[in-house]
């Protein structure tokens, strides 16, 4: 075989695109493998005690179990695939329940029940043992602006809330705090409450911090925003004998001038950057987003297109990147009208349609974000962490079949092929197959054993690398 191309010339002109690669490669690593929560709950800062999602959940729960008794109740409430062939009496409920309880799984599959059972009774382990997945203290607009006396107060007050929680182990498994934005007319409180929050707890629990906490930053608009909260961490750390690096970010998407600035650039990527790898996360605000491109309040909502426009411009300056991203919140809270425990029918019937209307409102909230390759989101109160997990469980078993399939063909395929260097070419489409099954696992959706059903060994989903499993399985 012939080449006519000089091999010094050749060599020199790859090795120059080589550079070129990998520095794409360290810019865009891809999705990270890392758990994601769902959702991040917020609450006022005033409001925060040490067992406050434990109590959550029970909220949650008795909202659930009120509302929704069984699974049939549900299905029915969101248009469950396979609700028109479910009964109606509740002993026919009551017979179908114990059938289906009484099935293996493989054939529970087969019935048209099998969604809605499936999504109900996930739920209610779900909220018994793991209601809250990630929670913010929020010392911005759930909490307000207060006399200076009064924030310092509550830093220090929530501050030893958390270490209680760390002692008693009731935290949410990610856990942060909301400061006020670094505009110049808070940035000096911003400061000083996530300086008193972080000494005071740092104090009380001997210069621990709990597992996955993040300080969020928001109403972020320019990089410098970002970079100084950099500055202060390091500053934070020395103060408090933190090992470098240790404080992480989250930015907020809440503004027009965070997707485009005076240029006509898209500036995410800056202020990622700005935050010298210390971010983790960006949200999206719902609200400030829409009144900051004018919409009035009563059509700001997560459903209007202009949500739409940022979430895609957000997905666009920092996919590839490795950065969590999260939609916002629905504001129609599934509480009903009326309150007591004499109600008459026609208010207990009224609170039904009330709650029911809410829940379909934040299922369809939660499912377009899911759609959309949002795969967390905020949630403001307790009853509408029901609707946050029928909606994820959901989508996750409506698609597992079919990615179950996808993800076995491609590991076949992929064992066979060759690496390139150190590059396979397709990682990045594997790992967010990986990705997938990883989030239904985390989140509760699938068990360990459906998992595996992809061929995969449990080390290998453990290492949540899809690169090092195809390096494992060429080395054997």
């Amino acid at each position: 075989m012939k080449l006519s191309l000089p091999e010094a010339d050749k060599n020199q002109l790859l090795e120059q695109l080589g550079v070129a690669n990998r520095h794409f490669q360290q810019v865009y690593p891809g999705d990270r493998p890392d758990r994601q929560p769902v959702h991040t709950v917020y609450g006022g800062a005033n409001l925060f005690k040490s067992d406050t999602c434990v109590r959550m959940g029970e909220i949650a729960l008795g909202s659930l179990r009120t509302y929704a008794p069984n699974f049939v109740e549900l299905a029915r409430v969101l248009r469950l695939s396979g609700h028109e062939h479910l009964p109606t009496l509740g002993a026919d409920v009551a017979d179908l329940t114990q059938r289906l309880d009484a099935m293996s799984e493989e054939d529970r599959k087969k019935q048209p029940a099998w969604l809605a059972y499936s999504v109900y009774n996930k739920m209610l382990r779900k909220l018994q043992t793991e209601a809250v997945e990630d929670f913010r203290i929020d010392f911005e607009d759930g909490f307000g602006n207060r006399p200076h006396d009064e924030e310092d107060a509550t830093a220090v007050q929530a501050a030893k809330e958390v270490a209680v929680g760390m002692q008693n182990g009731t935290l949410s498994p990610f856990i942060g705090i909301r400061i006020k934005p670094f505009t110049e007319d808070l940035k000096a409180r911003g400061v000083r409450t996530l300086d008193i929050f972080l000494s005071t707890l740092l104090a009380e629990t001997g210069g621990k911090l709990p597992d996955n906490f993040v300080v969020m930053l928001p109403k972020v608009t320019i990089p410098e925003q970002m970079s100084t909260m950099v500055r202060l961490f390091e500053l934070l750390e020395k103060a408090n004998h933190l090992a470098p690096g240790t404080l992480r970010m989250e930015t907020m998407v809440e503004a027009t001038q965070i997707v485009m600035d005076e240029e006509g650039r898209n500036p995410l990527m800056r202020i990622i950057r700005a935050s010298e790898g210390r971010c983790v996360a960006a949200h999206f605000g719902t609200y400030d987003y829409t009144a900051s491109a004018g919409i009035t309040a009563r059509y700001q909502t997560m459903a209007h297109p202009v949500c739409d426009f940022a979430h895609h411009m957000t997905k666009v300056a920092l996919g590839g990147t490795g950065i969590f991203l999260s939609d916002g919140a629905t504001n129609v809270m599934p509480i009903g009208p009326h309150r007591g425990e004499n109600l008459s029918y026609e208010q207990l019937r009224e609170n039904r349609e009330s709650v029911h209307n809410a829940w379909r409102q934040g299922f369809a909230h939660t499912t377009h974000s899911l759609i959309n390759g949002l795969y967390q989101g905020w949630d403001l109160n307790p009853a509408q962490l029901p609707m946050r997990y029928a909606a994820t469980y959901a989508f996750f078993l409506s698609s597992y079949e079919d990615a179950l399939h996808r993800l076995r063909t491609f590991v076949e395929r992929a064992a066979i092929s060759t690496l390139t260097g150190d590059i396979f070419d397709d990682a990045a489409t594997g790992q967010g197959l990986l990705n997938f099954f990883l989030k239904a696992q985390n989140c509760g959706a699938i068990t360990e054993e459906e998992v595996l059903a992809t061929g995969l060994t449990q080390e290998e989903i453990q290492s949540r690398s899809f690169f090092r499993i195809l390096e494992g399985r060429r080395k054997k």
